[in-house]
């Protein structure tokens, strides 16, 4: 199928239909700004939202499962509530992400995360990071660009569509009713 028509849902990084080429694209990894922006999200929106959570946590008395009613107090707190927004933009950005490439390719940037997370923690929440986490965050990273370096999007076959053909006519045997006559 060339040039025409794989799958005939708009969307908001495509708002026609895509194409063969479109796939090409995305498999050439060029990728279109906003794609770009949506991968900042998902790489941003997740650290910043657990920073914000552990802020919140830590501001707060011990919590346990056996007292409930804490948990959902701590979910009005403005530091809670912050980093919950921060983890629905993450997960939205995410699936939005997914719907345009191979989790292969978006994972990296939920990993580069843990340089962010590393990051904020050190200088927003004053935590200590020893040594050998900052090794494993930069093994991570060099980990994070391999992996980017590769397609986008798996290359596969153009699928037809699926159109279910027209229902055959199948005689039915109908009972034959024989009058009889009487004289």
């Amino acid at each position: 199928m060339e040039g025409g028509a794989i799958c005939d849902r708009p969307c908001f990084f495509r708002p026609s239909p895509c194409t063969a080429a479109d796939i090409e694209l995305m498999a050439h990894h060029k990728l279109m700004p906003r794609q770009y922006l949506i991968l900042g999200l998902v790489a941003l929106c997740a650290p910043l939202g657990d920073t914000c959570l552990s802020r919140g946590m830590t501001r707060l008395p011990d919590v346990s499962l056996a007292h409930p009613w804490a948990l959902i107090t701590a979910v009005f707190t403005p530091w809670i509530g912050a980093g919950i927004a921060f983890l629905i933009g993450f997960f939205a950005s995410y699936l939005t992400a997914l719907s345009w490439a191979d989790l292969t390719f978006v994972l990296p940037a939920t990993a580069f995360g843990n340089v962010i997370v590393a990051l904020l923690s050190r200088f927003l929440l004053h935590e200590a990071i020893s040594l050998e986490r900052w090794a494993g965050i930069l093994l991570i990273t060099l980990g994070v660009g391999f992996v980017a370096n590769g397609p986008s999007l798996t290359e596969r076959p153009a699928v037809e569509p699926f159109i279910p053909a027209a229902e055959p006519v199948v005689p039915t045997a109908e009972p034959v009713i024989k009058e009889t006559v009487m004289r």
